[in-house]
């Protein structure tokens, strides 16, 4: 029999707020936390707009002598670690911590770092690196810094499936936790990617938004004028548990994970396969994991990036997932209001989606002002609703066609 695996804690860090609880309030507002990029000259980049995390200070989290060892990512991925775990209450003692683990996915991991330590070299050569420039930038040092924060010695992994990376992570530790390989994981995505060579990337990709006059309405998934994707930074952290480690120590717990689906397009790098094939067969792995029905479900947080393409092919996905039904299934994207954290998006996703179970109301997808033919489901416009849902999904789509899904059911006790 397959082990019940709960949440206790949700950490959320984003333009849109610093804490769960701020975050959820501003999304539940409508509230877009996307402005002009204040990190660096933007001057000659197509794109000049980001979702910024506002007064972020990371020695509210890091020691100061800490922070020349961690990129931006990792120094995001500490603060939401620590509002999860103060949410759940849990300290990891000598006597769990063999059974406590960390899995954080990202899916550029330390760019600021590896573009400054660049400019060095650059301009003096191999003896201006950082001896710190290695562990600061790679993916897994979140996971691994994280585990040091707090003792864990269990499972430690990273995830780097692009813009499925944090998704990635919240399923795996979920099976590592349903297999008995650990009581508890501390499981998310963060990603800190606002930068030179992220936005001008992008940009000559032709992918992020160019509504640079209107910032706050320039991410507006599934409507008729949307024109790219705006970079989002932040991160989203879990805590999961065994249902019976959390039951022990009498912890609140605020949601359950039931499914976890992955697939692959085998299609192209970047577009996703045609007719949503990729997205729908990791959905439907996911309910099928969670033993529910598509009937079942009451909410989807889609991948929803407001990219011309990628909108309208989720679309066709979940109407193959829904069926008859498919225009009875509020879905909303987030990212209108975060931007696109890429691999940070879907631990950020998931903490939003359990937080829609537990309050029973659904955040909107902001700048539905332009129905598009293409786009014709109920995508929550502009206003939060009140709702009974008992199950979510929350979906994760990245390049090379790497999907990934997670369901959370309601928690209503055993």
């Amino acid at each position: 029999m397959r082990r019940r695996v709960v949440v206790t804690g949700i950490g959320l860090v984003c333009c849109c707020g610093i804490g769960t609880e701020e975050v959820w309030r501003n999304l539940l507002a409508g509230k877009s936390g996307i402005n002009r990029v204040t990190a660096f000259d933007i001057t000659g980049f197509d794109c000049q707009i980001a979702g910024e995390i506002k007064n972020f200070d990371p020695l509210n989290w890091v020691e100061k002598k800490e922070l020349k060892k961690m990129a931006r990512f990792i120094q995001v991925a500490m603060a939401a670690s620590d509002f999860a775990m103060r949410m759940s209450g849990l300290q990891i003692t000598p006597e769990i911590s063999n059974t406590a683990g960390v899995y954080i996915g990202s899916g550029i991991g330390g760019f600021d770092v590896i573009e400054r330590e660049h400019s060095k070299y650059l301009n003096g050569g191999p003896g201006k690196i950082s001896p710190f420039f290695i562990p600061s930038a790679i993916v897994n040092l979140a996971a691994g810094n994280v585990s040091i924060r707090y003792g864990a010695k269990g499972p430690n992994s990273a995830t780097a499936t692009a813009c499925s990376a944090g998704a990635h992570a919240i399923g795996d530790a979920y099976k590592i936790i349903q297999r008995c390989d650990a009581e508890v994981m501390l499981a998310g995505g963060s990603e800190a990617a606002v930068t030179p060579m992220s936005l001008g990337g992008f940009g000559a990709m032709r992918a992020l938004s160019t509504r640079n006059q209107e910032p706050e309405r320039a991410s507006r998934p599934f409507d008729a004028e949307r024109d790219g994707f705006v970079i989002g930074e932040g991160a989203g952290m879990l805590v999961l548990e065994s249902l019976e480690f959390a039951e022990r120590r009498g912890a609140n717990i605020v949601g359950e994970i039931v499914g976890y689906g992955m697939s692959g397009d085998a299609c192209h790098i970047t577009q996703p396969a045609e007719g949503g094939d990729g997205g729908y067969r990791s959905t439907v792995a996911a309910i099928r994991d969670a033993k529910i029905s598509p009937s079942d479900v009451g909410y989807v947080n889609a991948h929803g990036t407001s990219t011309p393409m990628g909108d309208a092919i989720e679309t066709l996905a979940l109407k193959h997932v829904f069926g008859e039904r498919a225009k009875g299934v509020p879905i909303s994207s987030t990212k209108s209001m975060t931007g696109h954290l890429l691999g940070g998006a879907g631990g950020l996703e998931a903490g939003i989606s359990i937080l829609a179970l537990r309050d029973q109301i659904l955040p909107p997808t902001i700048n539905q002002e332009h129905p598009d033919p293409a786009c014709d489901l109920d995508y929550v416009p502009n206003q939060a609703r009140q709702a009974e849902v008992t199950y979510a999904i929350s979906n994760s789509f990245g390049f090379g066609g790497t999907n990934a899904s997670l369901v959370f059911k309601r928690w209503e006790g055993r």
